[in-house]
Formats: C-alpha cells, sequence, structure tokens
C-alpha cells in the first residue's frame, strides 16, 4: 500500500527548513510549493513575511541582521555602505539609525517603509569595487569592505562628519591588520589619498 502524502503546508515547513528556514517565493515556488500554500502558511501565521517576496518560518531562530537582510532583498543593485558597513564590520561607535546604501547615480530611489534607508550615489570603480559577499541567515548582502568603507567615509566626510571617518580609520588600525596597501587603492580610486595620508600616517 502506498505510502500517505504529508499535508501540504508540512511538507512545504520541511523544505523551508531544509532551505535554512527563508525563502523567497520564486525559490519556494521552483521547490514545489504552491502559491496557494505560501499564502495560506503565511496567514495563519506559520510563515513570517520579512519583506515583499521573502518568507521565513515564524518558528525559526531570530534574524540576526533583519535591516540589512531586507534591503539586500528588496533592492539587490544596492550595496551597504558608510555607516551601516562601519557597523557591521564592527569599526564604529555610531549606531546606524538608517540603513546606508550605495546605488549608481541613474538608479531609481527605491521606496520601502521599513526599514529607513539614506541612500549615497556612487558610480564607476568606487561603485563595483571593494564589493564583500556575506551570507546572512541564507540571504546574501552585498556590503563593502573595511578598507573599501573607510576610504568612502572620508569621501562623502562632509556629509556623514570626519570625525566618524577618523574613528573608523583609528578602530580599524587598533582591531585588525592593517593592510595599508588595499586601503590606499580604494584612496586612490575614490581621490581621497591626499586627505587621509596624514591621518594613517600618524596611525602607522
Amino acid at each position: 500500500m502506498a505510502r500517505s502524502q504529508s499535508n501540504p503546508t508540512e511538507r512545504a515547513a520541511e523544505i523551508f527548513r531544509r532551505r535554512g528556514g527563508m525563502m523567497r517565493t520564486s525559490q519556494a515556488l521552483r521547490d514545489g510549493i504552491h502559491r496557494r500554500t505560501l499564502y495560506a502558511m503565511r496567514d495563519s501565521g506559520r510563515l513570517e513575511q520579512v519583506t515583499r517576496g521573502l518568507y521565513r518560518l515564524a518558528d525559526a531562530a531570530p534574524l540576526s541582521n533583519p535591516d540589512l537582510i531586507t534591503v539586500a532583498a528588496r533592492v539587490p543593485s544596492g550595496v551597504i555602505c558608510l555607516i551601516s558597513a562601519l557597523a557591521f564590520h564592527e569599526i564604529t561607535t555610531q549606531i546606524p539609525h538608517k540603513v546606508h546604501l550605495a546605488l549608481p547615480r541613474t538608479a531609481r530611489t527605491p521606496t520601502l517603509k521599513h526599514p529607513p534607508l539614506r541612500v549615497f550615489r556612487f558610480s564607476g570603480r568606487s561603485l563595483t569595487e571593494g564589493i564583500e559577499h556575506h551570507d546572512l541567515d541564507g540571504e546574501t548582502v552585498r556590503i563593502f569592505g573595511p578598507e573599501k568603507t573607510i576610504a568612502d567615509c572620508f569621501k562623502f566626510r562632509n556629509k556623514i562628519g570626519l570625525d566618524v571617518a577618523i574613528e573608523a580609520l583609528r578602530m580599524y588600525s587598533r582591531t585588525r591588520r592593517v593592510n595599508a596597501s588595499v586601503l590606499l587603492h580604494f584612496t586612490e580610486i575614490d581621490r581621497v589619498a591626499v586627505v587621509i595620508r596624514p591621518y594613517l600616517e600618524a596611525l602607522l
């Protein structure tokens, strides 16, 4: 006698667990979860909607960084930058009240109800170089690396404060091995090598 099939909700929940507890709608559909089942699980509270098109099991472990995950899911062309990137790399005492996001100059400004965004416009190599890809709870988040972020902070010092940039450089030099060649590479790209050099020489 054929073994009876589990109900669609339990089968879908098992697929979610195998995927780390969180999936996009497109991935769920590819894995055989019917759209009707997905919405029924959401409406019953079995799933919670992280953002449009992204769901997670309600009983899954709390997200490590829900704001960055939400922004990455909704604005895949963006890169987490400046104070948000400093906070991720733990080289600032600043608490970002908005997610700082780098976008191309020609990109449309996204409209999100949550989290609040502060968009900064980048272009050329300043936008494309220095990006790290971090897996946060199964979602790939694009974040500028620490050296690139420090260079960017000096580039945008008039918008975020020179004190923030100097503090980041100081904390970077104290908490990890300074990769001066990489840092200088990014300061050349951002055209702030002359600005940062006196501060860098004072620390090294």
